[in-house]
């Protein structure tokens, strides 16, 4: 069978096609053999990056009549490259406006008509600009041409908020008389070229003042086998730029939390487990820094991020109670709390992995054994033949298997967290997994953190420069987070929170409520989840 061949540059994926000897007078070559460089538009997307060689290209002949209306694309770079193909493969006919087309032509399949902006802009009620802002300008000499046309703008800022309004809405500012639509500038040239990409998102994110236009290009997006999403009016432009280029916005929160927290932990371990007894005795325990240290702020950190997670649904219920309505408005901290449960979640469940492969890996020091074989040779010499310790075989004995177990259940937590685990689970089911078994799992880890210590917490000699020991100080949280739980689970205080999520309203600041802003006007209450 013929395919496409798209060869780009070293970091690009290749594409290659092989074609028997006596089907190729069926073939239509789009791209000359034998090209070794591109070149596109000024203020085009992409520039020549896309393809500097265009090698043994074919693609199934294409109708010379299209019942699909005819798409025009201004500027010739990577993106307008992977465009045109994408709709050649879909059936569309494809114009091309360049200010250089005989230059460009050859980079191009031939069944493209590759002209001049005036007169592609002129064949095509559907028109992709494919140059960025700071070109805009030269749009104004089409003006007139351009006239009650869709104008999809694909255009990316290289960094969030660079100019005070987005280029879609300053498009529109220059062409008041054409209908501008937002939309596939968050798909990647490596995603248009794949005919259904696997490895690549597929939501194509849409907006414009016009209703119709809207649809229309959504129904296009469609056609390409993207997934539209429509945002609304133009004023979502904004959001939609800053998509490509933030950085995991959702993540920073989360990932800032854990970093202070570890920062934290590990000072705290350091001044009483490696300063004390360097001050006070003179022993130099420096080596247990890249080992024993990070292994003991690992699991401090984990339990603290998990009872974060559980903290923040109950200072919501909390909220809940104090104005006797679910319809109120939480606070912005902690509405950011409550939509960064996930992220949490899933950095506790990575510490926790971390420190079972450092615990694994303790045994295998140098150091560790030096200090058996020193306690072999001391037992020696005291004359002692067993050292068994029921009680302490027993502490190590469940405080293991109290970790196997938290560590299971925070397992299933994170696996249930995957968007098509998720989508298979009904909502009273996955509510059961985050919310029942994640508290069931808060309370192993805790179980398995009290075994950790076990008397030591009442140990004079643990009270380094008179700081509790770390375990201490990590388990504080989790034990006030489940009794916070306990106190929820009261009939008295479980029927009322009962009956606020269902709707009812008798609190003394049921008159200070809120109305819906944004897109919450839009929503039903039925579809809104609090926790």
């Amino acid at each position: 069978m013929d395919s496409i061949s798209m060869m780009g540059s070293g970091s690009s994926p290749v594409f290659s096609t092989a074609s028997s000897s006596h089907h190729h007078h069926h073939q239509a070559s789009f791209f000359p053999n034998g090209l070794k460089n591109g070149s596109g538009d000024v203020g085009d997307l992409g520039g020549t990056s896309f393809a500097s060689a265009f090698s043994a290209t074919t693609i199934p002949s294409v109708p010379a009549v299209s019942a699909k209306p005819a798409v025009a694309i201004l500027g010739s770079g990577d993106f307008s490259k992977c465009l045109t193909i994408r709709l050649l493969r879909c059936g569309f006919r494809v114009v091309v406006g360049s200010r250089q087309p005989k230059r460009v032509a050859q980079f191009f399949p031939h069944v493209v008509d590759v002209t001049h902006h005036e007169d592609a802009v002129g064949k095509a009620s559907i028109v992709f600009l494919a140059i960025r802002r700071e070109h805009y300008p030269v749009l104004w000499d089409l003006k007139h041409l351009l006239e009650g046309k869709i104008l999809v703008d694909v255009s990316n800022n290289r960094r969030v908020n660079q100019y005070p309004e987005s280029n879609a809405e300053y498009l529109a500012s220059l062409l008041p008389e054409s209908v501008v639509v937002k939309g596939f500038n968050v798909i990647s040239a490596w995603a248009m070229q794949q005919a259904c990409p696997k490895d690549a998102s597929r939501q194509v994110f849409i907006c414009s003042n016009s209703v119709d236009a809207r649809q229309q290009i959504m129904e296009l997006a469609r056609q390409l086998n993207f997934l539209p999403v429509d945002m609304g009016t133009l004023s979502s432009s904004r959001d939609i730029e800053n998509m490509p280029v933030r950085l995991f916005p959702a993540w920073r929160g989360p990932v800032l939390t854990a970093v202070a927290l570890s920062i934290f932990f590990f000072a705290y371990a350091f001044a009483r487990d490696i300063v004390h007894p360097y001050m006070k005795h003179k022993q130099s325990d420096f080596y247990k820094i890249p080992m024993e240290m990070v292994n003991r702020t690992l699991p401090t950190v984990a339990i603290t991020l998990l009872a974060l997670v559980y903290l923040a649904g109950q200072l919501a219920a909390a909220h809940q109670l104090y104005y006797g309505t679910k319809y109120r408005r939480f606070p912005h901290w902690l509405e950011g709390w409550l939509q960064s449960r996930k992220q949490l979640g899933l950095l506790s469940f990575f510490l926790a992995c971390v420190h079972v492969l450092y615990s694994l890996c303790l045994p295998m020091r140098r150091s560790e054994r030096y200090l058996l074989l020193n306690m072999a040779y001391q037992q020696v010499h005291a004359n002692v033949e067993n050292s068994w310790n029921e009680e302490e075989v027993w502490r190590v004995e469940m405080y293991v298997s109290f970790g196997i177990m938290s560590l299971g259940l925070l397992s299933l937590l994170a696996v249930t967290s995957i968007p098509s685990v998720h989508s298979a689970l009904n909502w009273r089911e996955f509510s059961f997994i985050q919310s029942t078994l994640g508290y069931v799992a808060l309370l192993i880890a805790t179980i398995h953190g009290l075994l950790f210590g076990w008397k030591r917490a009442f140990e004079e000699e643990a009270y380094r420069f008179y700081l509790p020991p770390s375990f201490v100080v990590a388990l504080a949280l989790p034990m006030c987070v489940i009794l916070g739980k306990v106190l929820l689970l009261l009939p008295c205080v479980a029927r009322k929170l009962h009956r606020i999520r269902r709707g009812s309203e008798n609190g003394r600041h049921c008159s200070r409520r809120l109305d819906p802003v944004g897109s919450a006007a839009h929503v039903s209450p039925e579809r809104v989840t609090i926790m």
